[in-house]
């Protein structure tokens, strides 16, 4: 009997220890690049399965004049908070699949805020208005190698203008598409 209770006990150990919840790292940061912008990140552990993602970075765009055929390329700031919830990254252990550097399918709330600042030239009459978007959004980040990453994501959600005084246009407020494909650095 004691020999029963001591290999039970035993085995309850062994078990406990391998069915230990995976879970993201306590910090992980980088830099990403893609087709519009480069951004700096970091994210930090809030538990297991949950991690804040904060991001300062350049957006791109591009503004074209039609009537006098010009196109002007602009860059302008961007701040982002994102919460990320990794729900997969104990299907990915028992795969023996990489959970490195939050490695994992995520579903998150993207949060952006574009203040008025342009970088680069655009035409004296030109203003630009800042900007909050909230999207909710579905990704992936993968690594590759011990430093290369690689992520998508895809989501719609919600965008507010905010107009300066003694300018006749009215807030607008709309839809938001957040489709992105970034590759980065992890240090």
């Amino acid at each position: 009997m004691r020999y029963f209770l001591f290999l039970f006990l035993f085995s309850f150990s062994i078990l406990a220890a391998n069915a230990q919840d995976a879970s993201v790292e306590q910090s992980t940061y980088g830099i990403q690049a893609g087709f519009l912008g480069v951004w700096g990140h970091y994210e930090s552990k809030l538990s297991n399965s949950m991690a804040l993602r904060s991001e300062l970075g350049l957006d791109a765009g591009i503004y074209s004049n039609s009537f006098i055929g010009t196109r002007e390329f602009f860059l302008v700031p961007a701040l982002t908070l994102e919460p990320r919830w990794y729900y997969n990254l104990n299907k990915r252990v028992s795969k023996s699949r990489r959970i490195d550097g939050n490695s994992g399918n995520f579903v998150s709330i993207k949060t952006t805020y574009h203040p008025d600042i342009v970088i680069g030239s655009v035409a004296d009459n030109l203003n630009f208005i800042s900007d909050i978007s909230i999207i909710p959004t579905w990704g992936i980040r993968r690594h590759v190698g011990q430093h290369f990453t690689y992520e998508t994501g895809i989501g719609i959600g919600y965008i507010r203008y905010f107009k300066e005084k003694n300018v006749y246009l009215n807030d607008y407020d709309g839809l938001i598409l957040n489709l992105h494909l970034r590759i980065g650095y992890r240090f």
